[in-house]
């Protein structure tokens, strides 16, 4: 929602979407430590207090915008996974399929470092010292996760992995995932040419989806 012209107000209904795509919009521009709400707030034409009518401080805000920020990450995970061909055969679709996710994963890190990094941000306690829930009750599980861990599950039953190693196999392969991706971002890796990093990209997923079969 854009900032309204000087003199416009906005109804009680729009204010609270409106400082989250400012939010967002920070976020998106540098990460979670440009998320302030004050600047929010200077964005959309308001008062810091009109803001504060909304969200009790910077925490809550961060935090809705990290739920955001996950929400788009398994966004890019899906349109990945759905623009992947199709295999007559299923084992290989199934491997397809990891990959795509994967693909997609480092896919949204690249392009949208800021929002990624606020998706795994830990906002700081409230003022005064009392602890906030890290997930509120409404935030869902990481659903990147998910995404992974149930098409690992897929590839496991059609006899790609040995029994019982799918919940580690969930956890490694996101770690892999997870950790090329922050190498990208802010590591050494972000020095890659595209086609370095495009190198680098595919030799971890193969390795993510040759990990999924090893016995």
């Amino acid at each position: 929602m854009a900032a309204t012209s000087a003199g416009k107000t906005y109804h009680h209904g729009d204010l609270r979407n409106a400082l989250i795509c400012a939010a967002v919009d920070l976020a998106t521009e540098g990460g979670p430590e440009r998320v302030v709400l004050r600047e929010a707030a200077r964005r959309v034409g308001v008062s810091p207090t009109a803001a504060y009518r909304h969200f009790d401080g910077r925490g809550e805000l961060l935090r809705t915008v990290r739920a955001h920020a996950r929400r788009e990450l398994a966004a890019a995970m899906e349109k990945a996974a759905a623009r992947e061909p199709g295999a007559d055969d299923p084992l290989l679709a199934a491997e397809r399929r990891v990959t795509a996710l994967c693909r997609g994963y480092v896919g949204f890190a690249v392009a949208q470092p800021g929002l990624y990094r606020a998706a795994f941000c830990v906002p700081r306690p409230a003022p005064g010292g009392e602890c906030l829930p890290d997930r509120p009750p409404a935030e869902p599980e990481i659903r990147a996760f998910t995404l992974l861990r149930e098409a690992l599950d897929a590839l496991a039953a059609l006899g790609a992995a040995r029994p019982g190693a799918r919940p580690a196999t969930g956890a490694a392969a996101w770690s892999a995932v997870h950790g090329l991706s922050l190498l990208l971002v802010d590591g050494p890796l972000r020095r890659l040419s595209a086609q370095g990093r495009s190198v680098a990209v595919e030799a971890t997923l193969a390795m993510v989806v040759s990990g999924a079969g090893a016995s």
